[in-house]
């Protein structure tokens, strides 16, 4: 017995590869066949056995001995994900303008310098051996050497990393001219800061991703992809981006917290209060992306474990946490390693939080105190998503973000007004839907708000819905 899919999508995780199967995906009712998920074989040598495990296990849940499907689609981290240098002028200009371009398009973002590239930073782009390195720097018909000395400097590395050059408009033939017979592309877009305090990422932000998908075709483990993955390719927390910015077309302003194994993100899609725009030192992208590359709750835990402090968490939980720290395996299969979890996952999204928003900042001078505001304004901000296999999954996941919400800042940190509505994507689909957009936004639109606002049965991680949770 078999089943027919129209698409399936598959999210190729660094260390868990999940597909899920969708029928009547031209209508605004698409059916969600099944999910199924395996571990990723990337290091293996070739992605497609961990693709074709994950479709077994999703025909195993359906009681099917096969799936056929008209395309398959895909978002990826594994292979390292999409790591980026970033280079450009002035750090509060254009090398930020750079750094959100590519952070939001789902970069991970290794190396960022300003001003003119040193003996030691070329040392280290080479050790980090970028997918893709991004120039930037000067305003359109301002400042142009710091822009070509740095071209020149990339070019004598002489490597097969792709260069996205995204500065100064005036400078761009003679980038071309420099990038004459080098190994890899040179991508060509508009200025990130074309004026002062005016950010352009969005064509930035989409180049990132076609060079993302060219390059990962060509990564080890995944030369292979191609054989199975027919449509567009693009990086995981890229996708998730697409999903908040389709949400807040519909809901309006929203923060999506993601939290994984090895970082947290957060995304946020709002244009602030005017009142926070008038304190603003510098601008701050519409949809905007953070990731913490040391916050997650299995690959890094034990740096949240640290940030918490040994004992206060024994003391919060009202057991040791060593013997479940050395016990567990990303996935809590009982009482203790949920509340492990839970716990590690509160103080992710409260950290990641803190992080991400701006702040006010007070400043004295001859007429006494006056206020700025500095980084991304939450405050208008009226539906936080958590999503990640960790809030995903617990069952407590509404009360973790309610509760990191109410961080006591003194007031300072920009994060929303009032209480927002918490909503939960308990089909793990966040990232599936994004990739879905492109070309099925109406079904996206479905899969995701099915996903946030249908009842559901309890989910219990190491578990199926409906099941209960496992008990010491």
């Amino acid at each position: 017995m078999k089943i027919s899919a129209d698409v399936v999508i598959a999210e190729i995780g660094s260390t868990t590869t999940v597909v899920n199967a969708f029928s009547r995906i031209d209508s605004e009712r698409p059916v969600f066949l099944g999910q199924g998920q395996a571990a990723t074989t990337v290091l293996q040598g070739d992605v497609r056995n961990g693709l074709k495990e994950a479709v077994q296990d999703l025909c195993a849940g359906q009681g099917v001995s096969e799936i056929v499907w008209k395309e398959m689609l895909a978002a990826s981290s594994a292979a390292g994900g999409l790591k980026m240098t970033v280079h450009g002028l002035v750090y509060d200009m254009t090398v930020k303008a750079a750094k959100e371009a590519s952070l939001s398009a789902g970069a991970v973002i290794r190396c960022v310098t300003a001003g003119r590239l040193r003996d030691s930073d070329l040392e280290q782009i080479q050790s980090i051996s970028p997918n893709l390195i991004m120039l930037a720097g000067g305003v359109d018909y301002g400042e142009r050497d710091t822009a070509l000395f740095n071209a020149e400097r990339i070019r004598t590395m002489n490597r097969p990393i792709p260069v996205i050059y995204a500065g100064n408009i005036a400078c761009r033939d003679e980038i071309m001219r420099i990038f004459e017979g080098y190994p890899a592309r040179l991508y060509t877009v508009e200025n990130v800061f074309p004026k002062i305090d005016v950010l352009n990422i969005e064509p930035a932000r989409r180049v990132i991703q076609e060079a993302f998908e060219a390059h990962i075709t060509e990564a080890p483990g995944m030369v292979h992809v191609r054989e199975m993955v027919t449509g567009r390719i693009i990086p995981t927390p890229g996708a998730v981006m697409e999903s908040a910015k389709l949400l807040y077309e519909t809901m309006g302003d929203l923060l999506v917290a993601d939290v994984g194994g090895a970082t947290t993100d957060i995304h946020s899609v709002t244009e602030g209060s005017e009142e926070i725009a008038r304190l603003l030192t510098s601008p701050e992208p519409f949809a905007k992306r953070t990731v913490e590359g040391d916050i997650g709750v299995f690959v890094n835990m034990a740096h949240i474990v640290e940030r918490i402090g040994t004992d206060r968490l024994e003391r919060e939980l009202g057991f040791p946490p060593e013997p479940v720290m050395t016990a567990y395996n990303g996935l809590p299969k009982n009482a203790h390693e949920i509340a492990f979890v839970s716990r590690l996952t509160a103080e992710a999204v409260k950290t990641a939080l803190e992080r991400h928003a701006g702040q006010l900042r007070y400043i004295y001078g001859p007429e006494g105190r006056s206020a700025l505001a500095e980084g991304k304004d939450l405050s208008m901000v009226n539906h936080v998503i958590g999503t990640g296999g960790a809030l995903a999954r617990l069952p407590d996941s509404e009360t973790i973000i309610l509760q990191a919400l109410n961080i006591n800042t003194n007031g300072r940190l920009l994060l929303p007004k009032k209480t927002p509505e918490i909503l939960i994507d308990r089909d793990y689909v966040m990232a599936t839907a994004g990739v879905l957009s492109a070309k099925y936004k109406a079904a996206a639109l479905s899969l995701i708000k099915n996903s946030l606002f249908a009842k559901h049965a309890q989910y219990c991680p190491g578990t199926q819905k409906g099941s209960s949770c496992t008990q010491d």
